[in-house]
């Protein structure tokens, strides 16, 4: 019963400090420590240290053993790198699966996205940002390279910040439906070059959202900091 309510706590604090990072309230950059952490919500350092290790596996902070944590920095023509990476991954991974289209999972993956039903919702909630990130690990799953799969993933905790800012609006939630829809509509039919093609452009547009809200973020934040 312990160890239950200390993981519901251990969640909480991880939710709060995601959230704090997402908004930028814990600034790229920043260090925070177990110590400051523990007193700010007023619990044991357990189940800070625990969402902590959370965040830094998925990429949110930096863990520095006697030093602390450091928020992530947000170096955008770094980030521009990673994503030329996940395109490559993911493309391959498109092509991969042509040779032996796994239609049944495919067709499923597909009817989940399908913008007539908005089986995640309209808005970009945490759990549609989640299931949006899913979609391209399960798509990279029917590749049946599980290499692949785990370079993606890695990938992935290098982008997340970025990738997950890239739902400003209903419009972006819409499109990224109909997106993951016509991508899989493309294998389906086995026509692989166009479904690398609007995978490319997908990625793309999810990028440079997500970096258009990220500059304009930091931009709030300095002004903020130097009162201009």
């Amino acid at each position: 019963m312990v160890s239950g309510n200390r993981q519901w706590v251990a969640d909480r604090i991880y939710e709060s400090l995601r959230c704090s990072i997402m908004n930028f309230e814990l600034y790229p950059g920043s260090r925070v420590t177990e110590t400051e952490l523990a007193q700010r919500f007023d619990v044991s350092r357990t189940p800070i240290r625990e969402a902590l290790q959370r965040l830094a596996v998925e990429g949110y902070l930096t863990i520095r053993p006697k030093h602390g944590c450091y928020i992530r920095n947000l170096d955008v023509f770094e980030l521009a790198e990673y994503y030329d990476v996940r395109v490559g991954l993911e493309v391959e991974a498109v092509e991969l699966m042509g040779r032996r289209i796994p239609y049944r999972d495919l067709a499923a993956l597909a009817e989940d996205w399908n913008p007539e039903h908005l089986k995640y919702g309209d808005e970009g909630t945490e759990a549609l940002k989640d299931a949006e990130e899913d979609f391209h690990i399960r798509l990279a799953e029917l590749s049946g390279n599980p290499i692949l799969v785990q370079y993606l993933r890695d990938v992935n905790n290098h982008i997340r910040i970025l990738r997950r800012l890239g739902f400003p609006d209903q419009d972006a939630v819409i499109s990224t439906y109909q997106e993951h829809y016509e991508i899989c509509q493309s294998i389906l039919t086995n026509d692989i070059p166009k479904a690398c093609r609007l995978l490319r452009t997908h990625i793309h547009a999810s990028q440079a959202k997500g970096r258009e809200v990220t500059l304009a973020q930091l931009e709030i934040h300095r002004r903020r900091a130097t009162g201009g």
